[in-house]
């Protein structure tokens, strides 16, 4: 799920197919069919947003992370996308669109809030505490995803949403946005020490697919009590050192075990 940046993945190889074979620690500020072996969405998910980044220093000029409008004028994406070296965020989020680069709503970013105990476990290890606020210039009328309350049991169906690399090889971004049907995993279905209280490990119920550069901080979704989808997860990385992303699985922070965070940091800074 090599997400956590195709930017510092382009900095340190001159092909491109080396990126899919680097270990996908840093899974997802892009992702994978775009999502490695997804489908187009087959609805209108107005929550959906995208940061466009890119890092011209590093020879990448094209990209994007994935983020939900949880509030008007705020959405939630990983803590790696909006901090890192040789990140230079465009200074934009898109809001409700189907299409990476046209559509919905354009916001600028006001100010960026990464909780205090983001680690980059760049390598073999996970991200620690891979969340992030994003405060937008002015609110939007788009429709909010409600967080869930908590997350479900293991082999819970669970999707993903995502404009990242279609393909494990090479840097070719969706134009329209991606899903993935996946399903709760156990940690024990993660490489040891991966998932756990705060981070849930994330299996594709299609044969090799997962999230793949571009899809970072993108949303995984739940269905709640009304059969409406609910926000339970962010995508963060591979569940697992070394392997392409197509091949999973994926790590993805657990929203609900971050509410309180969410709660204070959203009363305490609103613009």
């Amino acid at each position: 799920m090599c997400l956590k940046s195709v930017r510092r993945r382009a900095s340190r190889t001159t092909a491109v197919g080396a990126l899919a074979v680097a270990a996908c620690a840093t899974l997802m500020t892009g992702s994978a069919g775009a999502i490695v072996n997804g489908t187009e969405s087959t609805a209108h998910y107005p929550f959906m947003a995208t940061i466009p980044e890119s890092a011209p220093s590093q020879g990448l000029y094209d990209g994007t992370c994935g983020a939900s409008l949880i509030d008007p004028q705020w959405v939630l994406t990983a803590a790696h996308c909006v901090q890192g070296d040789g990140l230079e965020l465009e200074g934009t989020v898109r809001i409700g669109s189907s299409h990476r680069k046209s559509g919905g709503t354009v916001r600028n970013i006001d100010r960026t809030f990464v909780h205090p105990g983001y680690v980059n476990g760049a390598g073999s290890a996970a991200n620690k505490d891979d969340i992030a606020l994003v405060r937008l210039d002015r609110p939007v009328t788009e429709k909010p995803i409600r967080i869930a309350e908590r997350t479900a049991r293991p082999g819970t169906p669970t999707r993903i949403l995502g404009f990242g690399t279609t393909l494990d090889t090479e840097l070719r971004f969706a134009e329209r946005l991606q899903e993935l049907n996946t399903r709760r995993g156990a940690a024990t279905e993660c490489a040891p020490g991966y998932a756990d209280r705060t981070r849930l490990c994330t299996i594709s119920r299609v044969p090799q697919a997962m999230a793949c550069f571009g899809d970072s901080g993108g949303p995984q979704l739940q269905k709640g009590r009304h059969g409406r989808w609910e926000l339970v997860g962010t995508t963060s990385g591979p569940g697992a050192p070394g392997v392409a992303c197509s091949a999973g699985p994926g790590l993805y922070s657990n929203v609900p075990a971050y509410a309180d965070w969410i709660r204070k940091t959203l009363k305490h800074h609103r613009a």
